[in-house]
């Protein structure tokens, strides 16, 4: 079971691609209830907040629940891995955030953490990937690196495919996209609470 997988990796060696996570039908789904709007990403968060498009410059649009069924059925997925990744590792996940994400052609993300300095809450990151008929030429790979700066692991954005890992511990970048690349990012919490964050338990 891909789940048991996921346990296990994220035990072992703290990052997990599970392939074929959602059908090409779920992806489609998906992509229907993508915004028509997008706002340009930030780099940071409350007061240091703020716009750098030399190290970042995706466009985004957090997901609630009720913009469409597709949408909540993915957030009952990340649900259902949040219940059962704390029952098995312990890791007091409380909460989800997440948005999707768009890359146009010349875009990318400088390597960065997703837990934030001082604030350690973001414990657990998700990244799903909504391309069809993803080629090598199209770029926008997913690179993953050690906390010694060494290259792990390279991920095509290919759709349907949930890459997992730990937060804290691993620095990593979006290449360079050469066509248009969507994805939902999201992050499991530990504590705290904003706009964007939802338990959909509650």
């Amino acid at each position: 079971m891909s789940l048991d997988n996921l346990i296990d990796a994220i035990a072992d060696q703290g990052w997990y691609i599970w392939d074929d996570f959602l059908s090409v039908k779920q992806v489609r789904d998906l992509c229907q209830e993508m915004p028509e709007n997008w706002r340009t990403a930030q780099i940071g968060r409350s007061d240091s907040k703020h716009q750098n498009q030399r190290r970042r410059s995706d466009k985004i649009q957090w997901l609630q629940p009720t913009m469409g069924f597709a949408i909540h059925d993915y957030l009952e997925r990340m649900e259902h891995i949040r219940h059962n990744v704390n029952r098995a590792l312990f890791l007091g996940l409380f909460e989800y955030e997440a948005h999707f994400a768009k890359y146009d052609i010349g875009d990318a993300y400088e390597k960065h953490y997703d837990a934030f300095q001082g604030r350690t809450n973001r414990r657990l990151t998700t990244v799903m990937y909504l391309n069809e008929h993803w080629t090598e030429a199209d770029g926008g790979k997913l690179k993953l690196y050690s906390d010694q700066d060494e290259l792990i692991e390279t991920v095509a954005p290919y759709a349907g495919r949930l890459v997992v890992f730990l937060s804290e511990r691993f620095p990593h970048e979006v290449c360079i996209s050469h066509a248009e690349r969507f994805s939902i990012a999201g992050w499991f919490r530990t504590n705290g609470v904003s706009e964007q964050c939802f338990d959909i338990s509650r």
